[in-house]
């Protein structure tokens, strides 16, 4: 398993953070994720090997969100 944080531009609330948070969690091969509004960050455990970075920059993109360069 890999553990890495992604910055997250756009999240400002409660709502942002579960909506970020949701999406991820429903990508199969993600075991865990944690955002943090106020740090525009999200903690994603998953497994490397099925869940590429492209594939979590997609899921937060559905959410209305982007990562960070």
């Amino acid at each position: 398993m890999t553990e890495r944080s992604f910055d997250v531009e756009g999240m400002s609330c409660a709502h942002c953070k579960a909506a970020v948070e949701e999406v991820l969690n429903a990508l199969s091969a993600v075991e865990r994720a944690n955002a943090d509004f106020e740090r525009g960050a999200v903690e994603v455990r998953y497994d490397e090997s099925q869940v590429m970075a492209s594939d979590i920059e997609n899921a937060v993109q559905q959410a209305g969100y982007t990562l960070a360069a």
